[in-house]
C-alpha cells in the first residue's frame, strides 16, 4: 500500500509510478507498473496520455529529481502545486505564467499531501533551469506540471516527490548529475516501509 495518510492508502498494484528517466527509478521500482517518459513537458503528456489508457491507474505518482530553492539537497518535497514556468504570453496581455485562453489557473493546485513531507511549488518548463530568479515556484523540473494537469483532467489522485538534486544554480548540472541515482533509495524509503 501507499499510504499518504492516516485517512489515504492505495494499493501499490493499482498506482502508475511516472519518472522522466529510468536512473530515477533504479532498480526499486521494477516490481511496479511504472512509466518512463522522457525528458520535457510534450514527452511527459504522451507517455502518461497513453499509460492511462493501458494501464488505467487509481494513482499516480511522479517521482524524479528536481533543483530546489530553500530546501537541502538529498530532501524528498511534496508537489501540491504545479506552475507552467515557462508560459510566457505577457506580450499579448496575459499574466506570467497563464496559459492563453484556456481557462486553467496559473498556480495549479492538483497535488495529494503526504505526511511528514514537506510541501513545495513545482515550476515546470523545457529548460534545465540554473540561475533561478523566480520567487512563484520553488521546485524546478521538466515535467510535473502537464502530468498534474492531466490527472485533474481525468480525474485521477495525483501525487508528485521531488528528490532535491541541486539548487538550481551554476552549480545544478554537475549537482544533477552525482545526486540523481540516489532518488529511487529516498523514494523506496518514504513509499515501500513494509518493504
Amino acid at each position: 500500500m501507499i499510504t499518504l495518510n492516516k485517512e489515504l492508502s492505495y494499493p501499490i498494484s493499482e498506482t502508475l509510478f511516472v519518472f522522466a528517466l529510468d536512473s530515477e527509478a533504479g532498480k526499486v521500482f521494477d516490481h511496479t507498473r511504472k512509466s518512463i517518459t522522457g525528458i520535457g513537458k510534450v514527452n511527459a503528456a504522451i507517455a502518461l496520455t497513453k499509460a492511462i489508457h493501458d494501464k488505467k491507474p487509481k494513482l499516480i505518482v511522479n517521482l524524479g529529481s528536481a533543483g530546489g530553492y530553500g530546501f537541502k539537497k538529498g530532501d524528498v518535497i511534496c508537489c501540491t502545486k504545479f506552475i507552467q514556468r515557462d508560459m510566457d504570453a505577457q506580450g499579448l496581455g496575459f499574466k506570467k505564467f497563464e496559459t492563453p485562453l484556456s481557462g486553467i489557473p496559473i498556480v495549479l493546485e492538483n497535488g495529494l499531501k503526504m505526511d511528514n513531507l514537506k510541501e513545495g511549488i513545482c515550476g515546470s518548463g523545457d529548460s534545465f533551469e540554473m540561475n533561478h530568479i523566480n520567487t512563484e515556484y520553488n521546485v524546478i523540473d521538466m515535467e510535473a506540471y502537464p502530468l498534474a494537469l492531466i490527472a485533474m483532467q481525468e480525474n485521477i489522485p495525483f501525487l508528485s516527490l521531488k528528490y532535491i538534486s541541486d539548487d538550481a544554480g551554476s552549480d545544478a548540472a554537475d549537482d544533477w548529475s552525482v545526486q540523481v541515482h540516489l532518488a529511487s533509495e529516498a523514494f523506496k524509503q518514504i513509499l515501500f516501509t513494509e518493504v
